[in-house]
């Protein structure tokens, strides 16, 4: 039974991690090609910043949509169903005329959808702070590889961008058919209520599994938005998110002002992932352990707004490692930002509410990031006003991290009456 139990755990995990790194190349492929699309789809330059966005915007109206369907089909087949979604919108944005904005913002849901639910999974499958690290991982590997790959998948496929990009459909329907045969299912992780609703239970123990519906014993369950831990998770994913959309979409921007090639730029944007790669798999591990996660929340917000004010000052010459130095610190954040909605809650059903909510919001507010930048950007005439903003921001990443890591945990479920809910130690 423990090899059998150790084997369905690792097949677990694999999909995962390939989910994961299908949920950034729909964004990073079209960052590392803007200055082709205006002559590859006839798209009007203006438009530019508002695709860059659109993923982003996606993100923030439909985070509900996953915790929805995992509880009607389970949470394995509710990220293979929207895996396949993505391989729909991946397809359809280059192939169809006109179709390349509707298609990224169809990509950015479903990513989202997926996104939302791997948390809930990891919790489900009690997993440790290296499950968390691989999936974040591979969420950067994800990015990276949509764009270091996309111009020589271009030249391979003959010049032609719309198969570069429609190629990514097809890791896309791998993850979906290989997380929909080992992924969680509504069998193995919910029970019907009588609300209709499920309960996660994989990793809860026989005291735990009970109904969410309050009887004569029980208090019902304070509201997420009245939770404070829960809106400090929010506030420090939506801000890292802010500040990772924004960059992964203007780097390259930037960097070709500083006097590198479009070439060289699109290689300094794929090294800014693949340098983060180690930090997001770290990160989460780290967070574990209370002591490192209390000065590790606060102090990542400080470095990433160092590092923003290095890539500003530094020499074209040197921005391959202060890129790498910013691809760091803000892949830590990210890994970091997915480790708090694990840690900080008290259950696999309430890591899924607190998901959806972190990740909604979060990316709402995350949207400002690309749209932002480049209204500063063409309001000042450069770009020192833009890092400035983002450094600041950065300041305000420190904030939320601090106040994230104190205070009760978050949990949807109801607490025994005439009982006063204790804090849960950050780390367990």
């Amino acid at each position: 039974m423990g090899d059998r139990s150790t084997a369905k755990a690792a097949g677990v995990l694999v999909a995962l991690a390939l989910v994961s790194i299908n949920l950034r190349p729909a964004i990073t492929t079209i960052a590392g090609t803007m200055g082709q699309l205006p002559a590859g789809f006839g798209l009007d330059p203006h438009v530019l910043p508002l695709l860059g966005a659109l993923p982003v915007l996606a993100f923030g109206v439909s985070a509900p949509v996953g915790p929805w369907l995992a509880r009607r089909l389970g949470t394995g087949r509710a990220v293979a169903v929207a895996l396949l979604m993505l391989t729909v919108a991946l397809v359809l944005r280059v192939l169809v005329p006109g179709f390349l904005l509707p298609g990224t913002f169809l990509a950015g849901a479903s990513i989202m959808t997926a996104s939302v639910l791997v948390p809930q999974i990891v919790k489900a499958n009690r997993g440790t702070g290296w499950w968390t690290g691989i999936c974040t991982m591979g969420f950067g590997l994800g990015a990276a590889l949509g764009a270091g790959l996309v111009q020589p998948l271009q030249q391979a496929l003959g010049g032609s961008l719309p198969l570069a990009l429609a190629a990514w459909a097809v890791p896309a329907v791998l993850g979906a058919a290989l997380i929909r045969r080992t992924g969680s299912t509504r069998s193995q992780d919910s029970t019907p209520q009588s609300d209709g609703s499920t309960q996660s239970h994989a990793s809860t123990s026989p005291a735990q599994r009970t109904t969410p519906t309050p009887g004569p014993g029980a208090e019902r369950p304070v509201p997420l938005r009245k939770q404070r831990t829960a809106w400090a998770v929010t506030a420090f994913f939506g801000f890292q998110a802010m500040l990772y959309f924004a960059v992964t979409s203007w780097l390259a921007v930037f960097l070709v002002s500083k006097g590198h090639a479009p070439s060289d730029a699109a290689a300094l944007l794929a090294w800014f992932s693949i340098a983060g790669l180690p930090a997001s798999l770290l990160a989460p591990v780290l967070a574990g352990r209370p002591a490192v996660l209390k000065l590790m929340a606060p102090g990542l917000g400080l470095l990433v707004a160092a590092g923003l004010i290095g890539v500003l000052v530094a020499p074209a010459d040197q921005q391959f490692l202060m890129v790498g130095l910013l691809g760091m610190v803000q892949s830590a954040g990210f890994g970091l930002g997915m480790a708090l909605v694990v840690i900080r809650s008290a259950e696999p059903t309430s890591a899924g509410s607190l998901s959806a909510m972190s990740q909604g919001l979060g990316f709402a507010l995350a949207s400002l990031g690309p749209l932002g930048t480049g209204f500063l950007h063409e309001w000042s005439g450069g770009w020192n006003v833009p890092f400035v903003a983002l450094a600041a921001e950065a300041v305000l990443l420190a904030a939320a991290g601090f106040f994230a890591v104190r205070g009760r945990a978050v949990s949807v479920a109801p607490a025994e009456a005439g009982k006063v809910s204790e804090p849960v130690a950050v780390g367990h």
